[in-house]
């Protein structure tokens, strides 16, 4: 029985510290958004300010820039045309690899699921140069063309999801005449919803926390995403730790409203196929 409680105990402790962990950055730069920039200097961070101090300048200063505008634009496009390429080249292809038998299908297969395993970093001067070659670099299309090929992580959902629906579907649809084109758009496709609402909640968090190839790959000031955008407030020119907590604090409200609200796709598509009956 001690030895039990002793567990129990060890358990919530590990647990609690790992919500710490998680918190304690979220909390720190919340604090900072609601100080001038003398508490940041005077005041701990683990604590707010006096309420007679509290400020939302920060905000208002963050909400005024005409780069937020810009980058809430140019992430909005960029996000629209990744999703929209990566479900419709992701649920073609893993239908193809789930339901067809044909030559080299295995090779195929493996080579989309090495394309998985190797870092980007290591084809980063290559694929700078494919970019710049075809005339993408300092163009919105450029993350576009790198979100859709470069990450491959829909194949392996939406092909655990097509091996949970019967292959019965398909005979039937057949022997009634439909063609091959109407059995994916009129049948497979739409019952792969819990599959493409994972895809797009988790792209679109990928998408819209990325910072480094918005900035590697658009650094003209008209092309700023909501991440480079951030980087105005880091800067040894207008350096300002507090307008960047609230910038932060601004841009993370959407991401984590569009999780809460979508998370048990989020599970319900991951664990899709894990256990067949």
């Amino acid at each position: 029985m001690k030895q039990r409680t002793l567990q129990q105990i060890v358990k919530q402790v590990i647990c609690l510290c790992m919500v710490s962990i998680v918190l304690a950055p979220i909390l720190l730069t919340l604090f900072a958004a609601f100080k001038t920039k003398a508490d940041m200097v005077n005041t701990s961070p683990l604590l707010l300010p006096p309420f007679s101090r509290v400020t939302m300048d920060n905000f208002q200063k963050v909400l005024g820039d005409k780069y937020l505008l810009i980058g809430f634009k140019n992430t909005g496009i960029i996000l629209v045309c990744s999703i929209f390429f990566n479900v419709l080249f992701g649920t073609i292809t893993a239908f193809i690899l789930e339901r067809f038998q044909f030559r080299f299908k295995n090779l195929i297969m493996s080579l989309f699921f090495l394309g998985m395993l190797i870092p980007s970093f290591v084809t980063e001067i290559a694929r700078f140069k494919i970019i710049n070659g075809l005339g993408l670099y300092n163009t919105l299309g450029a993350p576009i063309v790198i979100y859709v090929a470069s990450d491959l992580m829909q194949l392996y959902i939406y092909r655990q999801f097509i091996s949970t629906l019967p292959v019965s579907l398909d005979e039937s649809a057949l022997l009634d005449g439909c063609s091959y084109f109407g059995l994916f758009t009129r049948i497979i496709f739409p019952l792969l919803a819990p599959a493409t609402a994972t895809v797009v909640i988790i792209k679109a968090i990928t998408i819209i926390n990325d910072m480094y190839i918005p900035y590697l790959y658009m650094p003209k000031n008209k092309l700023r995403t909501l991440t480079t955008f951030l980087m105005n407030y880091a800067n040894a020119q207008q350096g300002s730790w507090q307008n960047l907590a609230a910038g932060i604090i601004i841009i993370m409200l959407p991401t984590i409203v569009i999780y809460l609200f979508f998370q048990k796709y989020i599970l319900a598509g991951i664990a899709a196929g894990a256990v067949k009956e």
